[in-house]
């Protein structure tokens, strides 16, 4: 790994945030999956969740498979089994959802722990998600159409999410845990040795201010070495 790409590596992990990620319920085409794991990149998302329709992001080499090496995808059997989890964990959850209770979704403030809940391409969220969600948005229409493509949703309910954040600072320190900090650090810099840890049971190398393994000490470190 080169300097280069261990900074540019650090750059991206110092702005991840933990507290902001997207529920997926049911949401199976692949180009809008790609595109909001591409997004939720692009604006800091560490964690998706994925509720049922999404196997293909693990069977298929698709752009969406792509960014999972970047934005890990929590998958669920059932709707309520993420929402329990994020509210247990003091998300406010928004759903993008038409309704006489929504409201603009400039108007939310994306600086608390936010899980951004949407619904599949036809049908959107269902009552009873909506039910379960804090609050419920819109995004202005001055059109004949009713509603955005999901991805294209996500995208401005994501870089709104981020106008705040970067508004507030948060996005001027790193907030990831420590450990899985470091833990990324290494996956993302040596994919091929991680995998190799992984299957063997073995413990990731340290990584050196710049980025480097002392190959020689951790082999040498290893049952056997």
């Amino acid at each position: 790994m080169t300097p280069e790409r261990y900074a540019r590596l650090r750059a991206v992990l110092d702005r991840r945030q933990p507290d902001l990620t997207v529920v997926l319920d049911r949401v199976h085409k692949p180009h809008n999956l790609a595109a909001i794991l591409r997004t939720g990149d692009a604006v800091g998302v560490a964690e998706a969740h994925a509720v049922r329709a999404t196997d293909y992001i693990h069977r298929k080499p698709t752009s969406a498979a792509g960014t999972r090496r970047w934005v890990q995808v929590r998958r669920h059997r059932r709707l309520e089994e993420a929402l329990d989890l994020l509210q247990g964990q003091g998300f406010q959850v928004v759903a993008a959802h038409l309704s006489e209770q929504t409201v603009d979704y400039r108007e939310v403030d994306y600086t608390r722990p936010t899980a951004l809940l949407f619904g599949a391409e036809l049908r959107g969220v269902s009552a009873e998600a909506a039910g379960r969600a804090d609050v419920l948005v819109r995004i202005p229409m001055r059109g004949m159409v009713e509603s955005l493509n999901v991805s294209v949703a996500a995208s401005l309910l994501l870089y709104e999410a981020a106008r705040q954040r970067e508004a507030a600072g948060l996005y001027d320190r790193p907030h990831l845990p420590e450990e899985e900090y470091r833990r990324l650090l290494f996956e993302w810099g040596y994919p091929e040795v991680a995998a190799h840890c992984r299957s063997h049971g073995l413990a990731y190398p340290a990584l050196d201010e710049e980025g480097l393994v002392d190959w020689q000490a951790w082999q040498t470190a290893q049952p056997g070495g």
